[in-house]
């Protein structure tokens, strides 16, 4: 905008009822804490996409109420000013920041104006995370019917399904074009005499990847050539994989763009699937297992391309830690809500981000569309007797999966070799339980009224029960045999250094050393047999009763 223009907004904006809720004036006479400006950000952009509004306005230098100039001293040097516009993208989701900032004086007094952008269609601002929103002149986290309002603004459009704007066949990768022929008769077996008479516009249509001999965006995803990639700008087609050290150090990566029909098999490549050695025990171990399943890799990656969001511009990860596990990321929504939802789901899913796409990758072979895909996966990890995959959806435009290549804990591990008939949203809370992770409360209450597991949230542990059935019973008993003579142990050296020891002293050297499965009553109850048995033999004494009941060695002991 002209400086007029920017003078004759601000008139507009002063004249503006005080509730309006995509325009904020605040005092910033000094100085504005940076992470409120990012949650007033998210806020009117959110704001003004409901309220249909062009842009958002934060301005400084105004007194809410009064609508008086206060002379604002917020970043008065201009370069730190214009820092801003990376600073706020760096924290909210698409990258999304100020169209402008403008400084107006009016009367020796500064303002500072903020046009933001409303929130992309059915894409809700986010910043670190969160979506803000207004309710009258409060700042509050954004509703959660405003957000399916925003979210909805988008079904019905497909994305995958849009031309490329001068593009022809040319554009994909031959390669490409060959190996989806190689995999749709595969997929199409009765068909292959006649695929191979088709020309490669005929097939590419029939496949459902191009539109009458038109290039989609789905095209060039699958079979583009990396060159053609600016003609889906400014959406992002990138595969990045990362190789780390368990500190956390960066190692090796790899980016990979279209064609991703033969990028994954690139991608895999770098993967190091290591072969795990187990100690014989018994018949149940395996000697020797891979540490991940190609399926289950090859599934979620093709997930994480089939539902990737390319509109918010960011590219799908995958983070490989040395000896460890590898974590999938892409952006988007997690459409079914959760994974016990797909689990429970007897029924084709009805809302994806890419139908197109999609599709396109069902005749490819490469995904399908009824959601067996994450049921396959979990049932080969728990045939593998393996931890299940990690999906975390904490993210509300972030899909985050986590496949571990280690055992975890040997009782899990041998209750599902000998427990085949569980079910497998059992298993995936029992997966919980030895991950540490919370279980939800149907979870729990279905794994406690089966006896699967012991102890009280949030110290849960495999249980006697299914220890017995695994043959494990033996590990089980050792573990509280050590922990019984070890507690003996710490109560006759406490009595040798300090005789006269209260029960107190002794709970409170003790209670930290006993297994967290107990209670705090069975932990009481613990000591107290514990004591009882030490006095029977003839080791201890005690006198007096009550609290003021003292233990000491006996002196013949």
């Amino acid at each position: 905008m002209t400086p007029a223009e920017v003078e004759a907004k601000l008139d507009e904006l002063l004249k503006l009822p005080a509730e309006t809720e995509w325009v904020e004036f605040k005092e910033a006479k000094g100085t504005f804490h940076f992470n409120e400006l990012g949650q007033y950000f998210s806020a009117l952009s959110n704001e003004a996409n409901l309220k249909n509004q062009s842009s958002g306005w934060l301005v400084f230098g105004i007194e809410d109420k009064s609508r008086i100039l206060v002379n604002s001293q917020f970043r008065s040097v201009r370069k730190d000013l214009d820092s801003l516009k990376e600073e706020i993208a760096n924290q909210t989701n698409n990258r999304m920041t100020f169209d402008e900032i403008y400084e107006v004086t009016r009367s020796g007094n500064r303002v500072v104006m903020f046009q933001i952008p409303p929130a992309l269609r059915g894409i809700p601002t986010a910043w670190k995370g969160h979506y803000y929103g207004r309710d009258n002149e409060s700042l509050v986290a954004l509703s959660l019917h405003e957000i399916e309002q925003i979210r909805k603004q988008r079904l019905g459009e497909d994305w995958s399904k849009q031309f490329c704007v001068g593009t022809t066949l040319n554009d994909l990768d031959p390669l490409a074009i060959k190996k989806a022929r190689e995999v749709f008769k595969t997929k199409y077996p009765n068909l292959v005499a006649e695929i191979d008479s088709w020309d490669d516009a005929t097939f590419l249509n029939k496949a459902k990847i191009c539109i009458d001999g038109r290039v989609t965006n789905a095209a060039i995803v699958l079979l583009g050539k990396q060159e053609s990639t600016h003609f889906i700008s400014p959406s992002v087609a990138q595969m990045t994989w990362v190789l780390k050290s368990k500190s956390n150090i960066d190692k090796d990566y790899r980016h990979y763009g279209p064609p991703f029909l033969l990028a994954v098999d690139d991608l895999f490549a770098n993967v190091r699937n290591l072969t795990i050695r187990h100690l014989p025990d018994g018949t149940l171990f395996p000697v020797e297992v891979s540490q991940y399943d190609p399926r289950v890799l090859r599934e979620i990656l093709h997930n994480c391309i089939a539902h990737q969001d390319y509109s918010m511009r960011g590219r799908i990860n995958v983070v490989e830690v040395e000896d460890d596990s590898i974590l999938f990321t892409n952006l988007g929504q997690f459409l079914p809500g959760s994974v016990e939802e797909v689990i429970r789901r007897d029924q084709p899913q009805e809302e994806y981000h890419n139908r197109f796409l999609v599709d396109a990758m069902v005749n490819l072979n490469m995904i399908d569309t009824i959601g067996s895909g994450i049921r396959r996966s979990f049932g080969i990890q728990r045939d593998r007797n393996f931890p299940m995959p990690t999906y975390d959806l904490s993210e509300p435009s972030r899909v985050k999966v986590r496949v571990i290549g280690q055992i975890l804990d040997p009782n899990y591990t041998r209750m599902l070799m000998s427990q085949t008939n569980l079910d497998l949203l059992d298993i995936i809370a029992l997966d919980k339980v030895q991950k540490g992770m919370p279980l939800r409360d149907e979870e729990f209450q279905s794994l406690k009224n089966k006896k699967l597991i012991e102890g009280r949230r949030p110290n849960l542990h495999v249980s006697s029960d299914v220890a017995i059935a695994t043959d494990s019973m033996v590990d089980y008993l050792k573990k509280r045999g050590i922990e019984i003579d070890y507690c003996r142990t710490m109560i006759l050296n406490l009595l040798e250094k300090q005789p006269g020891a209260s029960r107190t002293q002794i709970d409170s050297l003790l209670r930290d050393k006993i297994s967290d499965a107990l209670t705090e009553q069975q932990k009481h109850d613990f000591i107290a047999n514990l004591l009882q048995k030490l006095r029977r033999e003839g080791r201890i004494a005690v006198h007096g009763k009550g609290p003021s009941a003292r233990w000491e060695l006996c002196k013949n002991a």
